[in-house]
């Protein structure tokens, strides 16, 4: 993991952190468990993302819709949760455009949004290539835990 700062959790690390069969698990939890308000960020936009994704885990895994909300609940308690104004979801999703971004790589973009406006020193993530991409002058901050 890199120097502690203000850092981003994207919903990739959070799911990793609530689910043991996933990979990354441990360090994802690391990272949750270490997480205060005052130094980590998550956009609002994965809290149900976060929820969507573990009330519909395949093989027996899947949380009940309570749990997963308990899960969600503890998330938004322990980080800032950062949302965005319309007018910056246009201005993320005009950025995108420009940068040739289609599909959901959007929602990464998104996410980056949310990091910026947090002022992440890093950005945390399993998904290096989409964040990247979305954010090119980021990439030496994103990183995986």
């Amino acid at each position: 993991m890199k120097a502690p700062g203000r850092v981003f959790l994207d919903t990739s690390v959070l799911i990793a952190a609530s689910d043991t069969n996933l990979p990354g698990h441990e360090k994802s939890r690391l990272l949750l468990e270490a997480a205060a308000r005052e130094s980590c960020a998550c956009g609002a936009h994965s809290l149900a993302e976060v929820y969507a994704v573990l009330s519909r885990l395949p093989g027996g895994r899947r949380q009940r819709p309570g749990l997963a909300l308990q899960v969600v609940e503890q998330i938004a308690n322990r980080v800032t949760v950062v949302p965005l104004t319309a007018e910056e979801y246009a201005g993320t999703i005009r950025n995108a455009a420009q940068l040739g971004i289609a599909g959901g790589t959007i929602y990464d973009a998104l996410l980056v949004a949310c990091a910026r406006k947090a002022h992440a020193e890093w950005i945390y993530t399993w998904n290096l290539r989409h964040f990247r991409l979305a954010a090119p002058d980021l990439a030496e901050r994103i990183v995986e835990p």
